[in-house]
């Protein structure tokens, strides 16, 4: 297996020559950062942060979890961005964390106000990990010990983890593991890719109970998504190997908070690649409807493509292609509240990124044109989708500029 981007995905954050960031929105940054981010010196801050990720409280609280020298640090603002607490970090030990746009650290703010975070901690060898989790009870000023969520420690991935929390306190976490693989080598047997594994946590984060597998032939190196249905279940989308190396798109859903569904196949583009693209879907679920968008690239069906179910997963619509394939649309973003759906991508044409945003105010049956949201010449993470009640924000994160949360829409 070749652990290697594909060119199309790499064009759009590559690094070069800085322009003027426009965007309404806030930013926190600036020229000199990306060369006062790499000295001794340098003290931990929001502008030398690695692959922030944003979530809101009930209380309209903006958290962030990002990475630094070797620690996840949490802070939070309280007026949209504006200015943010100082940060605290997470783990008390250094360790190496994973920060890329791909594998990076999670946060969620759960019904009582307590803060969770999640991780990969990279080891010693290339490609591998163990899931790490820690939960903050005091507001966000301390942080437990964290503890690691994979109960099979061989040094080997599991990594690329996704997690949520339900109003009942009840956590999931499900990620990429290669457990399988490791057995089936040391049977003398052919193993392709990795498999999906899950634990629910019912003491508020304290622990996890027993790890259990949802799917095997997982691609490796793409991330996975979750979002919880109406019931507070966790339904789950990633990138999965059928056949011959087609690396398509499986769905799962839970039944209870124990029990997951069969798998199903979400996306049907064929593309057949011996190598892991590093680019996964994602899934917003709102209002009794499923959102879902991914990234392939097969000759004959290409680029992003957004679809929805109205039934729990049973069928899906007709994937509706998003984007300028021609200027690398890549790493889509979807989130719905009530009849409102956005969706957020970069494009690359060559000297500048952009960031784009299309909109639906119908649940998703019809969309508006997309529209420019701020651009840069610089390199850039991945957007993401942030809502509180009725109101959307894309955070995105760039090498020259530094932190923006963009407001992308309330009630139509």
């Amino acid at each position: 297996m070749r652990h290697a981007s594909l060119l199309y995905t790499l064009a759009a954050v590559l690094l070069l020559p800085n322009t003027a960031f426009a965007a309404a929105g806030h930013s926190h940054g600036g020229e000199a950062a990306a060369d006062a981010c790499t000295g001794p010196e340098t003290v931990a801050s929001l502008n030398c942060a690695l692959a922030p990720t944003g979530a809101f409280d009930e209380q309209g609280r903006l958290w962030l979890a990002w990475a630094f020298g070797g620690h996840v640090y949490v802070h939070r603002s309280d007026d949209r961005g504006e200015t943010f607490t100082p940060p605290v970090p997470v783990n008390r030990i250094p360790e190496r964390v994973a920060a890329d746009g791909e594998n990076r650290p999670k946060i969620a703010v759960g019904p009582e106000g307590t803060v969770y975070v999640s991780w990969v901690k990279r080891l010693a060898k290339p490609y591998t990990g163990d899931v790490r989790f820690a939960r903050s009870t005091n507001g966000g000023r301390t942080f437990s010990e964290p503890l690691t969520v994979n109960d099979h420690r061989d040094m080997t991935s599991h990594r690329f983890e996704s997690f949520a929390v339900n109003k009942r306190g009840e956590i999931f976490i499900a990620w990429l593991d290669k457990r399988d693989l490791v057995a089936a080598e040391r049977d003398g047997e052919q193993y392709n890719g990795a498999a999906l594994y899950y634990a629910v946590s019912r003491d508020g984060g304290e622990s996890f109970g027993a790890n259990r597998k949802i799917a095997d032939h997982t691609c490796e190196c793409c991330r996975t998504a979750m979002a919880l249905d109406g019931d507070g279940l966790p339904v789950v989308v990633w990138r999965h190997i059928y056949g011959a190396n087609i690396r398509d798109h499986g769905l799962v859903r839970f039944e209870d908070s124990k029990t997951p569904a069969e798998p199903v196949r979400l996306s049907h583009d064929q593309w057949q690649i011996d190598a892991c693209p590093h680019h996964g879907p994602d899934i917003s679920i709102d209002a009794g409807v499923w959102h879902t968008v991914w990234f392939n690239n097969a000759p004959q069906r290409h680029g992003l493509f957004y679809a929805r179910s109205t039934d729990r997963g049973e069928r899906f619509s007709t994937p509706l292609p998003v984007g300028n394939y021609e200027a690398a649309a890549s790493h889509p973003a979807v989130l719905g509240i009530g009849e409102r759906v956005w969706l957020a991508w970069k494009e690359f044409d060559g000297e500048r990124t952009q960031l784009l945003v299309q909109r639906s105010y119908d649940g998703g049956a019809n969309w508006s044109e997309p529209d420019v949201l701020a651009t840069t010449a610089g390199r850039s993470d991945h957007p993401q989708l942030l809502g509180h009640q009725d109101e959307a924000f894309v955070s995105w994160q760039t090498a020259w500029e530094g932190f923006h949360l963009l407001p992308v829409g309330a009630p139509k």
